[in-house]
C-alpha cells in the first residue's frame, strides 16, 4: 500500500540544476580554471562534495576539498542573490494535493541540511514535509541507496510502501538499489539523463495527479489498476493470471468469430500480455482492460481503448467481448457506459470509435444502446467493417 511519497529536490522541486553547474563553473574561473556546464550536469544526482573531490582531482587543483567548498558556496550564494530559487512548474500544487490525500512526504536529497532547509522555507512548503533527509548525512551519495534507506527509516516505512520522484539517472539507480520504483521526470535542463531504470516517465507536473501517481505504484509491484466499478461489474487492467481465463473464453466459436487478435497458443500469449502490461499500461495509461462481476469476482470478458489509424486519422478505438455465457445481460452496456465515461472525463480524449463487422449485430446494438452513431464503412482485411462513433 502507498504511504509516501519521496522528493528529490534539485531538478524536481527548484530548477536549481543549472543555478549549481553555473556555480561551479563561476567558482573554478575564479581561480583560473576553466570547467565546462555539460561537466557538471555529469554529477546531477551526487553531493556537492563528491563533485568538488572530482574537480580537484581531474583538474589536479592544489586545494582541499574544504577550500573549494567555500569558492563554491559563494559563488552559489551570489547567484541565489541574483536569480532565487525558481520552483519546478506545478509541483508545489502536487505535493499539496498529496499531503491533503494522507500521503507523507519527505525530501531526500544531496544538497546540504540547510540548502533543504532554505528551499522549504522560502517556497512554503516546509509544513506538508514529514521529514528532510540530506545525502551530506549518510556515508555514500546517489548512486547508492543510502540517503532513501535513511529516508525509509526516519518516515517508519519499508521499500514496499514508498515511490520516489527523480530527475536523475543517479537519483533513479539509488531508488531502485533501495528497492523503491521511481517516476522519473524529463527536467531538460538537467542535462541529457538516462532515466529507463524509472517505472514511467513524465515531461511536467501540470497534470500529475496522487491517483497517477498510486496508480504507477500499483503497477511497478504487479497490482492491477481499477478503471471504473458499475452496479455489477468492475473493470481493471488485466494481470498475467488472467490470461488463461480470457483465452478460454476466446475458444468459443461466437465469441472468436470476430476476434482476430488472439495466438493460438496459450504461453505466446502470455509473453504477449507480459509486454503489453510493461510497454501499454505503463506507457499509455490505458489499454484493454477485464471485465469481473462485482458479487464473484469471475472475469467474464475484455473491453477498453487503444490507439488506431482509420483512413489516415488517429483514432481511439472502442473494444469490447464478453463470455458467451454471459451474452444477454447487459453488461456489455455496463461496462461500454463506463469506458466511455472515463475516457471522456479522466482521460480527456473527445472522441472514440468502435469497427464493428455488419453481421455483428450483437455489437452493433451495443454500439447505438450507449449513444454511437455510425459514420462511414472501412475495408479491413479485406472485409467491410462499420465505424462507429461518439464524440464528448
Amino acid at each position: 500500500m502507498l504511504k509516501a511519497v519521496i522528493f528529490d529536490m534539485d531538478g524536481v522541486i527548484i530548477d536549481s540544476e543549472p543555478l549549481h553547474a553555473q556555480a561551479a563553473v563561476n567558482a573554478l574561473k575564479n581561480i583560473g580554471v576553466d570547467i565546462t556546464i555539460p561537466y557538471c550536469y555529469g554529477f546531477i544526482g551526487s553531493t556537492t562534495a563528491f563533485m568538488l573531490e572530482t574537480i580537484i582531482r581531474d583538474y589536479n587543483l592544489p586545494l582541499t576539498c574544504e577550500e573549494l567548498l567555500e569558492l563554491y558556496k559563494k559563488a552559489k550564494h551570489t547567484l541565489i542573490l541574483e536569480e532565487g530559487y525558481t520552483p519546478v512548474p506545478y509541483v508545489q500544487e502536487l505535493i499539496e494535493k498529496l499531503y491533503h490525500h494522507g500521503y507523507k512526504l519527505a525530501i531526500a536529497s544531496s544538497s546540504s541540511e540547510k540548502e533543504i532547509a532554505d528551499v522549504v522555507s522560502v517556497l512554503g512548503i516546509k509544513k506538508y514535509f514529514h521529514k528532510l533527509v540530506s545525502g551530506t548525512t549518510v556515508s555514500n551519495p546517489k548512486p547508492a541507496p543510502d540517503v532513501f534507506i535513511k529516508a525509509l527509516k526516519e518516515l517508519g516505512l519499508g521499500n514496499k510502501d514508498c515511490i520516489v520522484i527523480e530527475d536523475s539517472y543517479n537519483g533513479v539507480t539509488a531508488a531502485n538499489a533501495a528497492g523503491i520504483p521511481a517516476i522519473g521526470f524529463v527536467n531538460p535542463n538537467s542535462g541529457n539523463q538516462n532515466l529507463s531504470g524509472a517505472a514511467v516517465l513524465i515531461e511536467g507536473f501540470d497534470e500529475i495527479t496522487p491517483d497517477f501517481i498510486h496508480n504507477v505504484y500499483q503497477r511497478a509491484h504487479g497490482e492491477p489498476v481499477t478503471i471504473a466499478v458499475t452496479n455489477r461489474l468492475i473493470i481493471r487492467e488485466l494481470a498475467v493470471s488472467d490470461i488463461p481465463v480470457i483465452y478460454t473464453i476466446y475458444q468459443n466459436p461466437e465469441v472468436k468469430k470476430y476476434v482476430t487478435d488472439i495466438d493460438d497458443y496459450l504461453d505466446i500469449e502470455i509473453e504477449k500480455h507480459k509486454a503489453y502490461i510493461r510497454n501499454v499500461y505503463n506507457f499509455y495509461g490505458y489499454g484493454l482492460w477485464g471485465v469481473f462481476q462485482k458479487d464473484t469476482k469471475n472475469l467474464i470478458g475484455r473491453c477498453g481503448i487503444q490507439d488506431t489509424k482509420i483512413n489516415g486519422r488517429d483514432e481511439i478505438e472502442l473494444g469490447y467481448l464478453l463470455d458467451y455465457n454471459h451474452w444477454g445481460f447487459g453488461y456489455a452496456v455496463e461496462c461500454i457506459k463506463a469506458i466511455i465515461d472515463y475516457s471522456f472525463t479522466t482521460l480527456g480524449f473527445g472522441r472514440l470509435v468502435a469497427v464493428i463487422h455488419p453481421k455483428n449485430t450483437k455489437s452493433v446494438n451495443v454500439a447505438l444502446r450507449v449513444g454511437m452513431h455510425q459514420e462511414n464503412t472501412i475495408l479491413k482485411n479485406g472485409l467491410s467493417y462499420d465505424i462507429y462513433v461518439i464524440e464528448n
